[in-house]
């Protein structure tokens, strides 16, 4: 994970979008009496692609998911179908590694997870999958650094909320182009909304999605965007959800709306998210879902460079407060006792240079309230005030904490404060808040700029605040953080301009954000 781009990278970024069609020509590595015995399958079950995610120094999961009719539940037959896997050392698969068979069944959507382990730490990895005479595209992954490496550089894509209806996922083609060591995703992969013809692009199905079908359908359309497809084939993913994947604002398990989904009918649309969540990312065993549970939040480790905490924001936080008052109740909590307590203890005794923390919503104050008093968002973290400023008194003895967060459709990167009360506190951290990759659309830059900077003087830890589509980039070595905002013109046709929009710097053991 250093600074310099090989030719074999190079060269497998340059193919681009070309390594989505499956190369029919490529070597099939069944022996022809096994390849005979096959149970015929419809052409086309590589259609959702394939991804891989979680990097670990010595391993790495390998998904795809077999769905020759994508948007009707998958047109697999009812039977487990066993998928050949293989990862090399090069694209050509001249220098195998590892390869294998694993079950796509039908009770996981036909969906395949390979726990691959004995990788070599901090290298690049090319995998494919076969099944029926059908071979995938080619895959590029990377393992993380060596777990006692403390150098080098590791470079960061954060990405969130991508509405299919709201516009095309144009920013992931620039990402692409940047060859990020993983892309970290914290929310809204799919949107639950129903079809709309608002937008330049119409949601699949008749209405929102509640049965296990209906999320494979929305997720299953989701993952033909072509540069969501190619961002997945060429970089591991580290994942967690947010609201949309099941509801909107829904918390623990109490629905946006208790008055039309009761507590049982809720439960089993969360049971029914959560399996498809687990079907359609790269994501370990641990993930399987249990009912309307599924263990999301986690850690993984970069070196000494990086501690990486992945949280979960919904399944064990209170129900939104509705008042002032009801956000500075004590008893209010967005991780739970269980999940805080790992939390801390993990940043705690980390050895790690840089302490990440992956929060889907945001953690710096957001006061809406132009002039005196306050008015926040009650399902961010401005929600759940005591738990929120005991993280940031927590942070004080944190080496170089910094959040990752999305959910706002903006771009809004922050000093954190000891006391967002008190101008003078201290500052303990800092927090970038990644934009969209398409929620919200184009919006128009001059009425959002009319109305959140005069709120400005109100919030003096924004660093830079912005409304255009795209994500962050983040350069991690020893001594800072590079990090940029990049964006793109448009997101209503299926190509855009990319541009960099902000500079900022993150220096080490020195907390908070400096635009460059």
């Amino acid at each position: 994970m250093t600074g310099a781009v090989s030719p074999d990278r190079r060269r497998f970024l340059a193919a681009g979008a070309a390594v989505l069609g499956a190369a029919a020509s490529a070597q099939l590595w069944l022996p022809t009496s096994a390849r005979a015995a096959e149970t015929p399958l419809p052409d086309g079950v590589f259609s959702l692609g394939i991804a891989s995610g979680d990097p670990l120094p010595d391993g790495i999961v390998l998904w795809t998911r077999l769905a020759p009719d994508p948007l009707n539940g998958g047109g697999m037959p009812d039977q487990v179908v066993s998928v050949e896997w293989e990862i090399a050392e090069d694209e050509r698969f001249r220098k195998h590694v590892r390869r294998g068979i694993a079950p796509a069944r039908p009770e996981y959507g036909h969906s395949v997870h390979v726990d691959v382990r004995g990788l070599r730490p901090g290298r690049d990895y090319w995998y494919r999958f076969r099944v029926s005479g059908q071979l995938s595209a080619t895959g590029r992954t990377r393992t993380a650094p060596h777990a006692n490496s403390s150098g080098g550089r590791l470079r960061v894509a954060l990405a969130s909320c991508q509405n299919w209806q709201n516009g095309y996922f144009t920013p992931y083609a620039d990402m692409l182009s940047q060859d990020p060591d993983f892309v970290l995703f914290v929310g809204d992969y799919i949107y639950e909304s129903a079809p709309s013809n608002a937008g330049p692009r119409r949601h699949e199905g008749t209405g929102e999605p509640y049965s296990l079908v209906q999320y494979r359908n929305r997720y299953a359309q989701y993952r033909t965007d072509p540069d969501l497809l190619a961002m997945h084939a060429n970089t591991p993913w580290v994942v967690t959800f947010d609201d949309h994947e099941v509801d909107n604002d829904w918390a623990g398990e109490i629905p946006q709306d208790p008055a039309q989904q009761s507590h049982d009918a809720f439960v089993a649309r969360l049971t029914a998210a959560f399996q498809a969540y687990y079907e359609h990312m790269p994501v370990r065993a641990s993930a399987v879902p249990n009912g309307p549970h599924i263990q999301m939040y986690r850690r993984l480790e970069f070196g000494r460079l990086m501690r990486l905490n992945v949280l979960d924001t919904r399944q064990f936080r209170s129900d939104q407060a509705t008042t002032q008052a009801g956000a500075e109740d004590p008893a209010m909590t967005m991780m739970g006792a269980e999940q805080k307590a790992w939390l801390l203890k993990g940043l705690r005794h980390s050895p790690a240079r840089w302490n990440v923390i992956a929060s889907q919503i945001m953690m710096a104050e957001t006061d809406i309230l132009l002039g005196a008093g306050k008015q926040w968002f009650y399902d961010a973290w401005d929600g759940y005030q005591v738990e929120r400023n005991a993280l940031l008194e927590d942070f004080k003895s944190v080496r170089n904490p910094v959040v990752l967060s999305g959910d706002r459709h903006l771009t809004m990167i922050s000093d954190l404060k000891e006391d967002f009360a008190d101008p003078d506190s201290d500052v303990v951290g800092a927090e970038f808040v990644g934009t969209s990759i398409s929620s919200n659309g184009d919006q128009d830059q001059a009425a959002f700029h009319a109305q959140w900077d005069p709120l400005m003087a109100d919030n003096p830890h924004w660093k830079v605040i912005d409304a255009h589509r795209g994500y962050h980039l983040f350069d991690i070595r020893k001594d800072g953080i590079d990090a940029q905002v990049r964006v793109v013109d448009t997101v209503l046709k299926p190509t855009a301009t990319p541009s960099t929009y902000a500079s900022l710097r993150v220096e080490s053991d020195d907390p908070g954000v400096s635009v460059v």
